[in-house]
């Protein structure tokens, strides 16, 4: 999950999604009759219904699931603002980060099937991947990956994707990355570190990661409608479009193409499939009696792994298992994830093992506090028989404050030019190729007395410039927030002339200057 373009919050999505998942949880060994849980299902509705009428998103799905069955599923509000048609049970989402647990089912089926181990070294699965230094190359392994343990940082790739790059070159560039951490010391939420640990450990199958999570989930559980490509998700008819804040109303502005990550967020579905998936998951492996997943290796993904502090809503105790959130709250353990697109989609699910009790929501629309809030509530009503406290608005409260306060420092930091401003060099001492092995080529060109920036692949990408101070210009590379400036910074040698340029989005690892190539 991430933030599309902006070097603002690379990552800081991601990492807040990753703690601040679930909340409230059942007690170990607590029991939940199907009539204490119907008995709250109206409330639920009314606080989803409330939700899309009061304008928090344009849309959402609701799934709650009880042991081995679905008790209630439903959908509310529009699938595109502006247009009629509604959402139900069978609307596709885009669930970004919620892909992880999903992942991690599949993989621990490859587990359990004996293809691929937890603890596997990458560099035996997949030979063609390396990181920067030597032992953690050789060492690092599928379960370091899926608990974002590798010392990748958590940014990595992601500024690739925003530029046009796929999975393939991605993954190969990530050798290029220091570390942010000793390997296996610290916690560092990467998706394309776990996109890499999810294909290596498809890589004996010699299947695309589409095809291993159809065999080894989709199909099995009938989730006809859930999917790991872009293309799949366009395919359905019935889909949800995204949706950012634009002044006061939500507007479908944004697509987002996640194929590049797709193990870590590329997955689309439905409520009623991820209702399947939450059946496997309470029942240990089995689904309608049936085993489909190997219970011991679908054990370890709910294992806390990473000390990760305290959630900063609930105050619980969290944790990373592998592609699992793992919390201690006010009523006990739960599994879970968030999911969000900053270009429009937030996602949970949260399960309470010890109740066998699970809750899915999916919503159209970044930031708010919709998921969690209904979340948190249901289980307030189911294990107190009230609503504790006004979960939607404190965890929209911390979801609008994600980017808020940077947001705002930046467009005071660039609205105007130093007093007094240093005029430009002449642009023909800025325009020509540039380039490095991470970024890749890029090119500053003049024409008709401005500059523009392209990069990514084939050109993937073309930014107009603007002149900011002497050898200093802005460009707005964020397609949600389109009036948010990115600093590109020109570095002139004696000649005269630009013989580095710095792009302030890609350089979070210090990989973002690029040298003049030689004509």
């Amino acid at each position: 999950m991430q933030r599309q373009r902006s070097g603002l919050s690379l990552g800081r999505i991601g990492g807040l999604v990753g703690l601040m998942s679930c909340a409230a949880t059942a007690a170990a060994g607590q029991t939940v009759t199907r009539a204490q849980v119907e008995a709250r299902l109206p409330a639920l509705e009314a606080l989803a219904r409330n939700a899309v009428e009061a304008g928090e998103v344009p849309g959402l799905a609701v799934a709650v699931v009880l042991g081995d069955e679905t008790v209630f599923v439903k959908g509310f509000g529009l699938r595109e603002r502006g247009r009629p048609e509604t959402v139900d049970a069978d609307t596709v989402f885009q669930i970004a980060s919620l892909s992880k647990p999903v992942t991690a089912t599949v993989v621990a089926a490859l587990v359990g099937a004996g293809i691929a181990g937890w603890d596997g070294a990458v560099a035996d699965l997949d030979p063609t991947f390396r990181l920067q230094d030597p032992y953690p190359a050789a060492q690092v392994t599928v379960r370091d990956f899926l608990t974002h343990r590798s010392g990748l940082p958590g940014g990595a790739g992601n500024d690739l994707e925003a530029i046009g790059y796929g999975q393939s070159a991605i993954l190969r560039r990530l050798r290029l990355v220091p570390p942010s951490s000793s390997f296996r010391a610290g916690y560092s939420y990467s998706n394309f570190g776990f996109t890499e640990g999810a294909v290596a450990a498809a890589r004996p199958t010699g299947k695309t990661w589409e095809a291993v999570a159809r065999e080894r989930l989709f199909d099995p559980l009938g989730m006809a409608a859930t999917t790991t490509t872009h293309a799949g998700f366009l395919s359905r008819a019935n889909r949800a479009a995204l949706h950012v804040r634009i002044g006061d109303a939500w507007t479908a502005r944004v697509k987002r193409d996640a194929d590049a990550q797709a193990p870590a967020g590329g997955v689309s579905s439905t409520v009623r499939d991820l209702a399947r998936w939450v059946r496997l998951e309470l029942g240990e492996g089995r689904f309608e009696g049936r085993p489909v997943v190997a219970a011991a290796a679908l054990a370890e993904t709910h294992a806390p792994l990473t000390a990760r502090g305290r959630n900063p809503v609930t105050g619980a105790a969290s944790f990373y298992g592998l592609g699992w959130n793992v919390e201690f709250g006010r009523h006990g353990l739960v599994w879970g994830h968030a999911g969000a697109f900053s270009v429009g989609a937030q996602t949970l699910v949260s399960l309470h093992p010890g109740a066998k009790l699970g809750i899915v929501v999916l919503t159209n629309a970044f930031p708010s506090g919709v998921p969690e809030g209904l979340a948190d509530s249901l289980m307030d009503l189911v294990f107190d028989g009230r609503v504790g406290r006004d979960w939607m608005k404190d965890w929209g409260d911390a979801y609008r404050g994600l980017f808020g306060p940077a947001i705002a420092a930046t467009r005071a930091a660039y609205a105007a030019p130093p007093t007094p401003a240093t005029a430009a060099l002449p642009l023909a001492a800025y325009a020509g190729r540039y380039a490095n092995a991470y970024v890749g080529p890029a090119v500053v060109a003049e024409a008709q007395g401005a500059l523009t920036l392209t990069l990514g692949p084939d050109g993937a990408r073309i930014y107009p410039l603007r002149h900011f101070d002497r050898d200093l210009f802005l460009y707005y590379p964020d397609a949600e927030t389109p009036d948010l400036p990115s600093l590109v910074r020109f570095a002139v040698g004696s000649a005269g002339q630009a013989e580095t340029v710095t792009l302030e989005p890609l350089d979070a690892s210090g990989l973002g200057t690029l040298a003049r190539e030689k004509e």
